[in-house]
């Protein structure tokens, strides 16, 4: 098995979401009382929130290539960043280290493509809704047509993520809200909706709507597992 490098902590609630799914993928898969072999770093969100509101990604760059550089030499075989925002300093961090990173986007996009799907609606945090390091790679990339919210929804959706989910608060009048912007977005020609920041799944899930739902950290979670395991 080879040992996954998990980049977490932002937040934590997401990362230990990571941790739960990558082992019970791989007790499904092995039996027993197999579990994942990983190395996590979780860093500490408060200054790197901070300088993404800022804009002072070089300062989150920093901070994240160190981290991972440490990944590296505890024996990650390869890297995950277990949020979908910091993927914006993606090509730094993959500059600093050795082992390959595994990037969320194209683990989602991989998924959308194999269920047929072309056209996706996008949520997450502003950064991620508006900037093209990750929509960008979405369309460029895979030819993916991709929707996001309105900029009144893209606000509220942030602020929901940063002030709720984040800080583990979950509330009913927040996933009503979602469930209605995933709604436009359907209405809009969206054949499925990406939950394209790892704290939204805490929030909203497949039961609550008819639109198919890519939960990104389930996603990156299984792509974990299939390179841990490949022989």
């Amino acid at each position: 098995m080879k040992t996954i490098g998990l980049l977490g902590g932002m937040s934590w609630e997401s990362t230990r979401d990571y941790y739960t799914a990558i082992n019970q993928g791989v007790k499904e898969r092995l039996g027993g009382l197999h579990s994942a072999q990983l190395v996590l770093y979780s860093v500490d969100f408060d200054p790197i929130e901070k300088l993404q509101h800022q804009g002072d990604w070089p300062g989150t760059a920093a901070i994240l290539c160190q981290a991972a550089r440490n990944i590296e030499a505890a024996g990650a075989d390869f890297l995950l960043i277990c949020t979908n925002t910091m993927h914006k300093v993606a090509p730094e961090i993959e500059a600093a280290i050795q082992i390959p990173l595994v990037h969320l986007a194209d683990a989602t996009a991989e998924s959308l493509l194999a269920s047929g799907i072309k056209k996706v609606g996008l949520l997450g945090t502003a950064f991620t809704m508006e900037q093209d390091f990750y929509k960008g790679r979405l369309q460029q990339k895979f030819g993916l047509d991709v929707l996001v919210p309105d900029a009144d929804d893209r606000a509220l959706v942030h602020q929901v993520i940063y002030q709720e989910l984040c800080l583990g608060q979950i509330h009913e009048a927040s996933c009503k809200e979602y469930l209605r912007i995933i709604s436009q977005l359907a209405q809009q020609g969206a054949e499925a909706v990406i939950l394209g920041c790892t704290e939204i799944a805490m929030l909203v899930d497949q039961k609550d709507t008819d639109v198919p739902l890519f939960d990104t950290t389930a996603i990156h979670a299984r792509k974990a597992i299939e390179l841990a395991l490949l022989s």
